[in-house]
């Protein structure tokens, strides 16, 4: 069955990491300038700008799965995790105020906090259930299940109580993506299963079914940076103009 299913994706694997990622920092640009330009700006729900948001709110919710469905990939392919880790920590730290500004037109807020360390947070879950997958190897595997749910939910819980982009969603996004590895097809309705408020992301969780196990061409540096510079820009239009 694993087979048959690696078989039909593999006849529509045409897309490198570096392309998915590029349309998830696209989908993300407009799901956030959406948020913070044209959100405060909306008066009903009629109109071309309503439209202009309706149509960025559906491209908007692509970006997440592909962006957790990336960090896994990165994960097995990395050749240093710890360092890994700690660049998303640092530019987490690096983006909260521009974050904050664009989301709430504030310097710091404590009630929400930005993508990057919720990508640590998951980074850091999928981590400690793959080394006790090792450690445990020799055991019956319903054990390291049970073990590995633990620990999801152990890290659902304080993505909640820190208020961290997604919450407990990017958590459960995570450990099936790094669950159903091998076997994509899988994890893509486990995925969404667990963000199923939002149909629109099923475009996401699809579209790494196209993923051809390429990394492609990238600047490792635009991919952390575009973040916190496009938000920095975001926020301080909302700042300029009063939004």
């Amino acid at each position: 069955m694993k087979e048959k299913m690696n078989r039909l994706c593999g006849r529509i694997q045409f897309l490198s990491g570096a392309r998915l990622k590029a349309i998830a920092m696209i989908s993300m640009l407009l799901d956030h300038v959406n948020k913070g330009l044209i959100y405060p700006n909306l008066v009903s729900g009629e109109g071309t700008l309503a439209t202009v948001s309706n149509l960025f709110d559906i491209i908007g919710r692509i970006a997440f799965p592909l962006f957790c469905f990336l960090l896994v990939e990165g994960y097995f392919n990395t050749r240093n995790r710890k360092k890994y880790l700690l660049y998303l920590l640092i530019f987490g730290v690096i983006s909260e105020v521009p974050f904050d500004m664009s989301t709430t037109a504030s310097l710091y807020n404590m009630n929400w906090n930005n993508v990057m360390f919720t990508l640590a947070l998951v980074l850091i879950t999928i981590w400690s259930i793959d080394v006790l997958k090792e450690k445990m190897k020799n055991r019956p595997k319903v054990q390291w299940y049970a073990v590995s749910i633990f620990i999801v939910i152990i890290a659902c819980v304080i993505s909640m109580y820190f208020s961290l982009d997604y919450e407990h969603h990017a958590i459960l996004i995570g450990y099936f993506f790094y669950l159903f590895h091998d076997v994509r097809l899988l994890a893509v309705p486990f995925g969404y299963a667990s963000m199923y408020t939002q149909p629109w992301a099923l475009v996401g969780f699809g579209l790494t079914l196209a993923y051809n196990g390429e990394r492609g061409k990238q600047n490792k540096m635009l991919n952390y940076w575009f973040y916190p510079v496009h938000l920095l820009v975001i926020g301080i239009l909302r700042f300029y103009f009063g939004l």
